[in-house]
């Protein structure tokens, strides 16, 4: 497959603190790739970079076009959408007021409705919660809600920072195969970010792992899966 993002000799910085040390990695069309490192490997902060969100240098290219300069707002248009750690839900709007925040470059309120429709479809609890305060639902519904608002931009590449982080196990399956619907029906690129590492390299089709800021070891979700580093540290066998 074509890589649809590319990432070349990337940093990132927190003021004058570099926490990625030049990564360079790509995410196929209609794949999933997945990024694994204990805490404080720079995960997040690459998401972040690729989204605009901290200070960056290196080069990025998505579908051909280079972006590492390009704003948030004009990255989220191009295709790309971000579901941050932390869920990120306008927490005193309702589930439809954010839907409708996600759904801003929809062109007509028709698209916006088949949209809504579509999300209550994977998420059918959203339906029944349609007019209740996002930050009184649960933990789960809130990630469910922070998934779907973000595909009602309708992106090609979906950028996903922990989206298992403090949920149930019967909930993390269900999202994880939501996920798996959305990457193998409708085509939508993902890169993951995940501490639950057998999850993530079930879904994955490539992985590659962090520390501190650098890239240790990459490949299928397959060869990673069998790597011995890999099943010491975090598989626990």
């Amino acid at each position: 497959m074509a890589a649809l993002l590319e990432a070349k000799n990337v940093e990132a910085f927190y003021g004058p603190t570099r926490v990625l040390k030049g990564i360079s990695f790509e995410v196929a069309e209609g794949g999933v790739t997945t990024i694994l490192g204990a805490n404080g490997a720079g995960k997040t902060s690459t998401l972040r970079a690729l989204s605009g969100l901290v200070r960056r240098t290196g080069e990025i290219r998505f579908a051909g076009q280079r972006i590492d300069g390009y704003t948030t707002e004009k990255t989220a248009a191009l295709g790309i959408a971000h579901v941050p750690d932390g869920r990120g839900t306008l927490v005193n709007m309702t589930v439809e007021e954010n839907l409708r925040v996600g759904a801003y470059l929809r062109r007509s309120k028709r698209e916006v409705e088949e949209g809504m429709e579509h999300m209550f479809s994977y998420f059918p609890r959203l339906r029944e919660r349609r007019q209740q305060q996002a930050g009184t639902l649960s933990g789960g519904e809130q990630q469910m809600l922070a998934i779907s608002r973000a595909l009602m931009q309708r992106p090609r590449l979906l950028l996903m920072d922990e989206p298992s982080f403090g949920l149930a196990p019967l909930v993390i399956r269900e999202i994880f195969d939501i996920m798996r619907v959305i990457n193998k029906q409708e085509g939508v690129s993902i890169l993951l970010v995940e501490q639950n590492v057998a999850r993530a390299l079930d879904l994955a089709d490539h992985a590659w792992l962090l520390e501190t800021g650098s890239t240790v070891i990459s490949g299928t979700a397959g060869e990673l899966r069998d790597n011995q580093q890999i099943r010491r540290s975090y598989l626990g066998f």
